[in-house]
């Protein structure tokens, strides 16, 4: 057992993806990844009013090096590298995605498809990484 009493399989690389989630069920995956040995990051995207602001964010939370992240690109480059974190595995959770979806629907689904492109480069390499986004969302699974 966990020493949050979670075990969530969040290490298994196969099963990781982009997920949605009930806002409250953000602060007991954050647990179980810790648990896990994963690495977490909690981005709070309330406020992001352009794609710059987003990637600004992502950018910030995920201490990117200068120059990375600028785009979706560069954002996919960094989030395939990560020499910088180095860990087990990954979980990002994504906080305040409503108004992100409501004003700007085609970076929040270009995000989730970076996100996700990531996820399935990890589990080739055996990695977890893991993004649940708060609240609902064509573009994601249902959470695990």
């Amino acid at each position: 057992m966990s020493g949050s009493g979670f075990n969530l399989g969040l290490d298994d690389a196969s099963r990781a993806g982009v997920y949605e989630v009930a806002a409250g069920d953000l602060p007991v995956l954050a647990a179980a990844a810790r648990d896990a040995g994963l690495l977490v990051r909690r981005l709070d995207l309330d406020g992001c009013r352009d794609k710059r602001a987003l990637l600004l964010r992502i950018a910030t939370v995920l201490d990117l090096p200068g120059g990375r992240g600028g785009n979706w690109d560069a954002l996919m480059d960094a989030l395939r590298d990560l020499e910088w974190l180095p860990a087990a595995g990954y979980v990002l959770l994504l906080d305040g995605t409503g108004p992100l979806r409501a004003s700007l629907p085609r970076e929040f689904d270009a995000l989730a498809g970076v996100l996700q492109e990531a996820s399935a480069w990890w589990a080739e390499a055996e990695v977890p990484f893991w993004a649940f986004m708060d609240g609902a969302a064509e573009t994601t699974d249902e959470a695990p």
